[in-house]
């Protein structure tokens, strides 16, 4: 069967093209890519999946999750670089100084003059640079996903959001992670302020969801799940993500590396059942493929067949579903992935 699930699109993703990243002081070719999104596009349009263009939203949705001053810094970041000269030796935004506890030792951080020091301010790593047209495609992400949203609420059983720049690893006052935004949170927050009594979270990628999981900490409203490889084998976002993390509202499932099939499958297992003992209404999806095999950035295994029943796992709830794109780093795969997961959720209905 065709794939119908609507697909939502900015063409603005591709104006976020930064050639290099700075990790551990060096300067590295940077993975998340505009091809991304392209290929992705063109898998779902092959499989029949209807597009849809991106519609303007206010930034009332956007406030909702995130600290003004956050979205302020990344509005004017690159014209402020530019305008002080720094782009002619760093053609990209980064810090180099964090206010970290340690260093604050216990005071209120005061806004640093130097722009440098205020990159570090509102972002948490070095790897999250941003580039001329970052602020354009982030916001043209948040759009994609509140599309996606909008449709859901007027009756679309499902709607996906084809999101690049990805979002899950920010929180409400920090951005890391190659994320800017949190388009997943922004859309359950939509959805709550939209009338949906109860909504879940779950995420999908690799990695830990630590953005939705700090913004909606403690709600009984909103839960939060991640399946992700252990943080405390030494991967991204490294600091959180562990099981006994068990706050009101949250479950985190961190799995060893080498996890494949059936030990994700079973991981995404417990999410479903903590969102059916949650009695959620609707369901956000922040869907990573780099969980995949043959994915450098993460050391799972799952297959094509895994994320397809992943899909299925997830269509039994019988909720109102957004999906939005986050991680999936190989450009052979990751249309494939994003489709067999997509086709899976449909055929549960």
């Amino acid at each position: 069967m065709p794939l119908s699930m609507p697909v939502t699109w900015s063409e603005a993703h591709r104006l976020h093209a930064p050639e290099t990243a700075v990790w551990i002081g060096m300067s590295i070719a940077a993975d998340e890519l505009p091809e991304r999104a392209d290929l992705i596009r063109t898998e779902l349009e092959a499989a029949g999946a209807p597009v849809v263009a991106a519609r303007p939203h206010a930034d009332d949705a956007l406030l909702a999750v995130h600290d003004g001053g956050l979205v302020d810094f990344l509005r004017s970041a690159w014209k402020d670089w530019e305008d002080s000269g720094l782009a002619e030796d760093q053609p990209r935004v980064v810090g180099y100084i964090f206010p970290t506890p340690g260093l604050l030792s216990g005071l209120d951080p005061r806004t640093p003059e130097a722009l440098s020091a205020r990159t570090g301010a509102w972002c948490y790593d070095t790897m999250t640079v941003v580039a001329r047209g970052t602020w354009t495609a982030a916001r043209g992400a948040v759009d994609a996903a509140l599309t996606a949203a909008d449709l859901v609420l007027g009756g679309e059983r499902a709607a996906y959001a084809c999101c690049r720049p990805p979002g899950h690893h920010v929180t409400r006052s920090a951005f890391g992670g190659s994320c800017y935004l949190n388009n997943a949170a922004v859309v359950g927050q939509y959805l709550r302020d939209r009338g949906v009594e109860r909504v879940a979270v779950l995420d999908l990628d690799a990695h830990h969801g630590n953005g939705a999981q700090a913004i909606f900490q403690n709600r009984q409203d909103v839960l939060t799940g991640s399946v992700h490889v252990d943080p405390a084998a030494g991967w991204f976002p490294h600091f959180l993500g562990f099981g006994e993390e068990t706050r009101a509202g949250n479950l985190n499932v961190p799995l060893e590396p080498g996890s494949a099939d059936d030990a994700w499958l079973a991981g995404i297992e417990q999410l479903t059942e903590a969102a059916r003992e949650h009695r959620s209404d609707a369901l956000v999806v922040p869907l990573g493929v780099d969980a995949a095999a043959d994915d450098p950035n993460a050391p799972l295994a799952v297959s094509e067949a895994g994320f397809r029943e992943a899909g299925r796992r997830l269509g039994s709830l019988g909720l109102p579903t957004v999906f939005v794109q986050e991680g999936g780093y190989v450009l052979d795969t990751v249309g494939v992935l994003v489709r067999a997961t997509l086709e899976g959720f449909e055929a549960a209905a």
